[in-house]
């Protein structure tokens, strides 16, 4: 029996409810760090949509598949090992192409928080740069513009959200881009209320608890029928 198959599945729902929120489409991806310091990654070549275990890859920092797979990594897998370098606490890596945030990234407009839930990732740095994260040299300074954050953007390119667990991150990638979209949105009647830091420190305090994120993931969970 695959040791991994639990996370395997996890990782699965992940990629396909991103797909069916549309901030995941043909490309995106998403890995688990494992305890043995390799990761989980879905194949690049996969449809997401229709995403099972089999299309799961087990791989090593370097990008080496290990076991059997039908697929390759992504050549983005280097986003995922540079983060796991730089950042220990980091469990779970979400990489997507989100309309609604790369719209503001686009045109170099500050991520406000103006939604409670997006609240919680704000303030989100961003990588000066549209190119693929397809080396290591990229890697690190995608790593290095994250620091600390739960979640950066890249400027018309795409954003990415690390979690102690894939629940976090796929939670977080959610919260950033309704987050995104609400901003867009607001901006086309006017200036768009952000929170304060009080605010911001609520939000915090009653919002980031692992049972209001595995709620949201239970809530798209449930559309996959």
């Amino acid at each position: 029996m695959d040791a991994h198959l639990e996370l395997k599945q996890q990782l699965v729902d992940c990629i396909r409810m991103l797909e069916s929120t549309d901030i995941i489409d043909y490309n995106g991806h998403a890995s688990i760090r494992l305890d043995d310091g390799l990761m989980l990654i879905n194949a690049g070549n996969c449809q997401r949509s229709r995403l099972t275990t089999a299309d799961i890859c087990t791989i090593d920092m370097d990008g080496q598949v290990l076991g059997a797979a039908t697929g390759k990594p992504p050549l983005e897998f280097h986003l995922h090992a540079g983060i796991y370098r730089a950042r220990p606490d980091a469990r779970a890596v979400v990489h997507a192409h989100p309309k609604w945030s790369t719209y503001l990234t686009m045109t170099g407009t500050p991520y406000a928080p103006v939604y409670a839930q997006g609240s919680l990732v704000y303030p989100v740095p961003v990588l000066d740069s549209p190119n693929s994260i397809n080396n290591r040299a990229m890697a690190d300074r995608l790593a290095a513009t994250l620091g600390d954050r739960p979640a950066a953007l890249m400027k018309s390119h795409g954003a990415v959200t690390v979690g102690q667990n894939i629940v976090e991150a796929f939670v977080l990638a959610n919260y950033m881009e309704e987050n995104a979209h609400r901003q867009v949105m607001a901006m086309q009647i006017g200036q768009p209320y952000a929170f304060n830091d009080h605010e911001l420190a609520l939000c915090r305090e009653k919002l980031w608890s692992p049972a209001l994120f595995q709620r949201a993931w239970d809530h798209f969970q449930a559309k996959l029928g």
